[in-house]
């Protein structure tokens, strides 16, 4: 089932635990009923859980626990307060004037007599005179309304219903997109640190968390025995005949050799080219061209270690005029030969 950005922000919410408790009960509903959901819930979970790892637990201060029992007490008066009211009895209808009473009028009684007639001695009874200021005693009636309503008042049009749905979602997202948003900031901060600590102090960080230590294997070599440096060494490079064909010597000091030509004669349009062939090389190695004149020195063998140079066969083939074209013998070796030392070392002075 494909996701809505919706739905993975909702999952990613759930797991910070900034959702609401509607939104909530709304995730757990979509869990239960969708296994491949949950996975996704799982998934953030599993990625945000690593700030955990970052923060250590923090005990609230006692002010905060007294603020908490303050708040519930008020809001428990406050609940209270309406239910007094709704239970508290109705209050006692006013008294009605007796100018309202729709009874049958009573008989005057003998009390209500004129007190002239009680009386008669006192004399007549003056009726107490109002003040100019004072405002008479008049009962207030209430006359009820006989016509009809106004037509202007009851047509007035109503004020249309704006309906805010689409901002109230908008802002919804927007406001779940903010958290995934500060979630994934937090997360790629605590990423970071993490990956500094690991490289400049993995010490400070948990034994999960630490690098696995690297090993390095090192593998020193250790450099055959040089030649002697006043040793001499004599190659005879000789072909099927047996006959020698050339002589090579190499001096100790310097691996410096030369070439000395002794029953050789090169083809015309041809040239001998020297080569150094060794197991410890991939392939041969030229050393050069050998020239037309009896004697041809050169210093190429100084980079090439004393094993080599003790061990290898030195080998002339034919090639054509200036050498090979490749680096490669074109041909056979027609005269070979190995070292053999002529002179020994001087023996070490003390």
């Amino acid at each position: 089932m494909a996701y809505t950005e919706d739905h993975i922000a909702l999952a990613a919410e759930y797991a910070l635990g900034t959702l609401g408790a509607d939104e909530r009960a709304q995730v757990e509903t979509m869990m239960a009923v969708d296994p491949a959901f949950a996975e996704i819930v799982q998934a953030w979970a599993y990625r945000l859980g690593v700030l955990n790892q970052m923060v250590g637990s923090v005990e609230p201060r006692p002010i905060v626990w007294e603020n908490i029992r303050a708040e519930i007490a008020r809001t428990a008066a406050a609940q209270e307060q309406p239910a007094r009211v709704e239970a508290s009895p109705p209050l006692p209808p006013p008294p009605v004037p007796d100018s309202f009473s729709l009874g049958p009028a009573e008989p005057p009684s003998e009390s209500s007599q004129p007190l002239e007639t009680l009386h008669p001695e006192a004399g007549p009874i003056e009726a107490p005179h109002p003040e100019p200021d004072a405002l008479p005693d008049i009962a207030p009636q209430f006359i009820p309304q006989v016509h009809a309503p106004d037509a202007n008042v009851v047509r007035a049009p109503q004020a249309p219903v704006v309906d805010d749905g689409n901002v109230i979602r908008l802002e919804g997202r927007v406001k779940r997109w903010r958290n995934v948003a500060s979630a994934i900031g937090a997360l790629a901060a605590a990423l970071l640190v993490t990956l500094s600590l690991q490289i400049f102090l993995p010490e400070a960080l948990p034994g999960a968390l630490r690098p696995a230590p690297r090993i390095q294997t090192v593998e020193v070599k250790t450099p055959a025995a040089p030649l002697a440096a006043s040793a001499q060494y004599v190659a005879l490079l000789q072909g099927q005949g047996g006959g020698p064909a050339f002589i090579m010597t190499i001096d100790g000091a310097t691996r410096n050799f030369t070439v000395r030509k002794v029953g050789a004669t090169p083809e015309p349009g041809k040239s001998f080219e020297l080569w150094l062939i060794s197991d410890k090389l991939p392939r041969p190695r030229s050393l050069g061209v050998i020239g037309a004149s009896d004697f041809t020195a050169r210093p190429l063998l100084a980079s090439y270690d004393s094993e080599v140079v003790n061990g290898a066969t030195y080998a002339v083939t034919v090639e054509q005029a200036g050498g090979s074209p490749n680096g490669q013998p074109t041909s056979a070796p027609v005269f070979s030969g190995k070292l053999i030392e002529t002179v020994p070392p001087a023996p070490a002075q003390k």
